[in-house]
């Protein structure tokens, strides 16, 4: 079966991958690495797509060096036990291991020692951040290289040097088709090669818009339910809504639309709506609902017109966080052990307890906190929106206290 383009323009130096200025050209590490004919055991680290088994395979491939290939989800231990002892009979071997965040602890404790010993020189690839997700064991043999996402110019550069090459024979593509794929991308080179390919065989060999569009109309973001990027996009959204750019907060939802995860879109919303409006809008808890329930009962497409009203709700609603980090305040002061006995006339059954219903205003001077913490002020509130009159409420009552001492 024939390789796919992607494959088959894969860089066999590092001057021939696209992007990563940063780390391949004139001067920079990689490259000057591979001049001195020296490497170290390292992680390349970023979205799917920018160049890290490129980088990996030109790295090898330039050096001549003898290496093999895993990927820590599929091959086994015995798939392991294999490498190390190859590489112990030609006294070294570099070891390409693509989804690293995945080397469960056999594994590890495996290659733990080889790495340690200098046996094994490892390349280590992942989309995962590999502060959060690699074994500290394993991290602190490494260098760390974050490779940064491709942009479009970048695309544009390595669909126009595919076009050049014997297999994509007597292409015929405008800049216009160019672009377009480039867009819908995501900044994603592979996936560009991809798309062009398919594009290239589906019309015989004459690549235009609407061909592409037929292929695919929808571009392609790395969100990655299960790693960095889809919270990436979950951050994203809530920091926007929290900083009141509600352009920002309609993109990263459409986001997670587009992706069709509207319970995870669903449940930041909630968190939101007691995080960071809280006390000022207290009426965003029981829209938000609403909101809710409407899109689940009409379903996607629809589902993104009560979507798009609430996230511009809550963008452009005042924002308070006082009444969490107050009970922030108060859990800690707990996990603690700053807790203090319960006053007897609150108890159970005490016959001291002052009934505040019983009193003018239904309330009452009388003291409920431990008397190691009589004096503690967990709430501080804010003058925005619907909490300048709670705050007007608990100044009042405040002020009583004051008076009855």
């Amino acid at each position: 079966m024939e390789k796919p383009l992607a494959l088959k323009l894969a860089p066999k130096k590092l001057d021939e991958v696209i992007g990563q200025s940063h780390l391949v050209g004139k001067d920079k590490i990689l490259t000057n690495l591979v001049k001195s004919k020296k490497l170290f055991s390292m992680i390349l680290y970023g979205n799917p797509g920018i160049g890290k088994t490129s980088i990996a395979n030109a790295i090898v491939n330039e050096l001549n060096l003898r290496y093999r290939f895993l990927n820590a989800t599929i091959n086994t231990k015995k798939d392991l036990d294999i490498v190390i002892e190859e590489a112990k009979m030609y006294d070294g071997i570099i070891l390409i291991m693509d989804e690293i965040h995945r080397l469960n602890k056999d594994k590890q404790d495996i290659l733990l020692p080889q790495l340690e010993s200098g046996l094994i020189t490892l390349i280590g690839m992942t989309t995962s951040n590999p502060y959060h997700s690699i074994n500290p064991a394993i991290r602190s043999r490494c260098q760390l290289f974050e490779l940064k996402p491709l942009e479009e110019k970048d695309i544009i550069k390595g669909i126009k040097k595919a076009i050049k090459t014997p297999y994509l024979e007597n292409i015929d593509i405008d800049d216009k088709s160019i672009k377009q794929i480039a867009k819908l991308s995501g900044n994603d080179l592979r996936y560009a090669y991809n798309l062009l390919e398919v594009a290239y065989y589906a019309n015989n060999k004459k690549i235009t818009e609407e061909t592409i569009k037929k292929i695919n109309s929808k571009p392609v973001f790395f969100s990655d339910k299960n790693g960095d990027g889809h919270y990436d996009v979950l951050s994203g959204l809530q920091k926007s809504i929290r900083g009141s750019d509600v352009d920002a907060s309609l993109h990263y939802a459409a986001r997670l639309v587009i992706e069709g995860d509207l319970d995870s879109l669903f449940r930041r919303l909630s968190v939101i709506a007691y995080e960071d409006i809280g006390l000022a809008n207290p009426n965003i808890y029981p829209r938000l609902e609403a909101a809710i329930n409407a899109a689940e009962r009409v379903g996607l497409p629809e589902a993104r017109i009560p979507i798009g009203t609430i996230v511009t709700e809550m963008a452009l609603s005042p924002k308070s966080n006082t009444a969490h980090i107050a009970f922030d305040e108060a859990l800690k002061d707990i996990e603690e052990g700053n807790v203090g006995k319960i006053p007897n006339h609150i108890k159970t059954d005490s016959k001291d307890y002052k009934y505040p219903h019983n009193y003018k205003g239904a309330y009452v001077v009388q003291q409920y906190l431990p008397d190691k913490l009589k004096n503690k002020k967990y709430y501080q509130p804010k003058d925005i929106g619907y909490e300048k009159s709670i705050k007007e409420i608990y100044e009042r009552l405040e002020q009583i206290k004051r008076n009855s001492n």
